[in-house]
């Protein structure tokens, strides 16, 4: 009898590990790029029909002088190319805060901090494995608007992403 049940136990989490690699209605990972010193970022990918998802992504730097963090909220429509490939293109914008400190020799102190909100635009290609992996390559071109945190205020961004599909 304890055979039976482990066997039905195993073969019950077979299958469930077999949906799982159909691939997920989520994905969460890091998207790693460079855009004005955001160069990672915490992705969180959620499906919302067939073929467009709402992707959702945390930025931070932090340096000597300079700290800051963005969240950006993108809505993407994706389209199959072959097998595990797409394309995907989207819009959206965010929002963030950022600071500057500069302890310079003398009297050459410099402190500014700010908040800032951005308009987005995103083209990618992306590969999803048969295990539950996502790599993907795009381009974010971002207009700021707030004339203290960039003085263009335009940043474009291209970035690796890495993402576990759940």
């Amino acid at each position: 009898m304890r055979k039976l049940f482990l066997s039905a136990f195993m073969l019950l989490g077979l299958a469930f590990a077999a949906q799982a690699q159909d691939g997920g209605r989520n994905a969460l990972g890091l998207r790693l790029g460079d855009n004005d010193g955001f160069g990672g970022e915490i992705s969180y990918q959620r499906l919302l029909g067939d073929n467009n998802r709402l992707e959702l992504d945390l930025g931070w730097r932090n340096s000597n002088n300079y700290d800051a963090f963005k969240l950006a909220a993108l809505y993407q429509w994706v389209w199959n190319i072959e097998g595990g490939f797409n394309w995907y293109a989207g819009v959206g914008g965010g929002l963030g805060t950022w600071s500057y400190d500069y302890d310079g020799p003398g009297s050459n102190d410099f402190d500014d901090d700010g908040t800032f909100i951005f308009v987005a635009g995103d083209i990618g290609i992306e590969y999803n494995f048969d295990i539950p992996l996502q790599l993907s390559l795009d381009f974010r071109p971002e207009l700021y608007f707030n004339d203290d945190y960039r003085g263009d205020n335009f940043g474009p961004d291209i970035a690796l992403g890495i993402r576990f599909k759940f």
